[in-house]
């Protein structure tokens, strides 16, 4: 009789990781998994509406409207080198909205999922990645209305005589894996703290609009910084702020960003980034216990 050979575990699940472990070897194992949840978010979140996707269209396209009515028409705020009203505020808020909803829906992961988690392993942080790829559907829809209304504003219309895409838009995904990141990093953050601090989840909703007032949605930076020169400094060095300027810049020629900015928020991003792996990792292994 032949001697039995040893068995060998192909995979050892362990709550011992180290502090920064994002193993992107098993996440690959699992690339299967994140299509699904990437389908799932994007088929589940409109399946019983009415509209379906258009909403991606109808809520860009009112909030630019009221923006222009409210703050341009009504506050008579400029927008900077003769750039139509509803053109710049619908360019910032194409850029503000896909931050927002990495943001929003990474900050809620271990909580509205605490009954797949409980159940099955799979890498914990391919939902909150998900959610940042699904949201770039949105996105490009968005970027889509923008180009049609740019085309027409252009080619149509005498309002935009100075508006022109700059050499910089090359630098176009680059920004959007910013905005990606530094949503996902602080969305992995807030998350982490949810499942200790309920309230924090009611709290999110409006530290987001308070934030988008102070991320240069609805104004440049520069009438911020003459109007208001002792605060400053609140959109001087928000990263959201720069990014929405960086890509009204890239886009309509309106906006001052300099190579010192785009490196500053470069280093932000990635600092949120790896502080929220490093929280979310650390959550991970007793979220169960606590959620």
């Amino acid at each position: 009789m032949s001697p039995t050979k040893e068995n060998q575990w192909l995979y050892t699940i362990s709550s011992k990781k180290k502090l920064i472990d994002l193993n992107f070897n098993e996440i690959w194992r699992y690339r299967d998994l994140l299509f699904l949840f990437v389908k799932r978010d994007i088929v589940t979140v409109y399946k019983q509406t009415i509209l379906g996707p258009l909403w991606y269209i109808i809520q860009p396209l009112f909030t630019s409207v009221i923006f222009t009515l409210i703050f341009n028409n009504l506050a008579n705020i400029p927008t900077g080198n003769g750039v139509p009203a509803f053109l710049f505020n619908l360019a910032g808020i194409t850029s503000w909205n896909y931050f927002k909803e990495c943001l929003t829906g990474t900050s809620n992961t271990f909580k509205r999922n605490e009954n797949i988690f409980g159940k099955v392993y799979f890498p914990r942080v391919i939902m909150p990645m998900s959610l940042v790829f699904s949201n770039l559907l949105k996105l490009v829809i968005q970027l889509l209305v923008f180009i049609a209304f740019y085309i027409y504003y252009v080619f149509f219309t005498l309002e935009a005589s100075q508006v022109s895409p700059q050499k910089t838009i090359v630098f176009l995904p680059f920004l959007i894996v910013l905005m990606g990141i530094l949503g996902l990093g602080l969305g992995m953050i807030i998350s982490s703290m949810t499942t200790k601090y309920r309230d924090l989840t009611f709290l999110v909703t409006f530290g987001v609009q308070l934030l988008m007032y102070g991320s240069a949605v609805m104004y440049p930076i520069s009438y911020f910084k003459e109007k208001l020169p002792e605060y400053a400094w609140l959109v001087e060095y928000n990263p959201i702020a720069v990014i929405v300027e960086a890509f009204r810049n890239m886009m309509l020629n309106t906006g001052n960003v300099q190579i010192s900015d785009m490196i500053y928020v470069t280093v932000i991003s990635v600092i949120v980034f790896i502080l929220g792996l490093i929280v979310f990792n650390r959550t991970e292994k007793s979220f169960i216990d606590t959620v």
